[in-house]
């Protein structure tokens, strides 16, 4: 029983070594950039470890994408859950998405390799999984409070997550350092105009 103990415990040793590894070189040098025996030397495996845990490449790095993606979400329901107006929880968890988005380590892997990697579908599927569920239940909350206009809430849901998606995919190839302030007032004055 203990040595099942120690095996389990070394082969999580190896998985999170692998995805440590792969996320810092995807994000420092990109998916195409980077090889699997790259990885596997960076982490200490062999090849037929990585294999343990992963088909190849492609599914350690959706594994990677998960983590960047619920690294982002707990930022945000951190930001969020620090207020306790509902508005204002919004406006918290909108704002840290951008700021979570334009982090070197999140940026390449959730917005400009994720889609063109595991393609469009996936991608949206996984974010959707990730973040976009809080969106549509903070709007919902807010619409139920009164203070957003009654409507469905879906479509709102995905025009703001497509929005701020859009803007951090544009923080992340595009912008200058000092782009992030600017996009987040644009951001808050664009949610204002929901407000009843």
């Amino acid at each position: 029983m203990r040595q099942d103990g120690v095996r389990a415990r070394q082969r999580e040793q190896t998985r999170q070594a692998l995805l440590g590894e792969g996320r810092r070189l995807f994000s420092e040098r990109g998916y195409a950039d980077v090889g699997l025996a790259e990885i596997v030397a960076a982490a200490g495996v062999t090849k037929g470890a990585l294999y343990h845990h992963f088909e190849g490449k492609t599914e350690l790095f959706r594994a990677v994408l998960e983590e960047a993606q619920q690294e982002v979400a707990r930022r945000v329901e951190t930001a969020a859950g620090a207020h306790d107006d509902l508005w204002d929880q919004l406006l918290a968890g909108c704002q840290e998405f951008l700021t979570a988005a334009t982090d070197p380590g999140v940026q390449r892997v959730m917005l400009v390799d994720g889609p063109a990697v595991l393609g469009w579908s996936t991608w949206r599927a996984l974010d959707e999984a990730a973040s976009a569920r809080h969106l549509a239940e903070a709007l919902t909350a807010l619409v139920d409070a009164g203070v957003i206009p009654r409507q469905p809430v879906a479509p709102l849901a995905h025009l703001l997550s497509g929005a701020m998606n859009e803007a951090a995919l544009w923080l992340a190839t595009s912008a200058g350092p000092d782009d992030l302030a600017p996009t987040r007032a644009a951001l808050e004055r664009l949610l204002g105009a929901l407000r009843v």
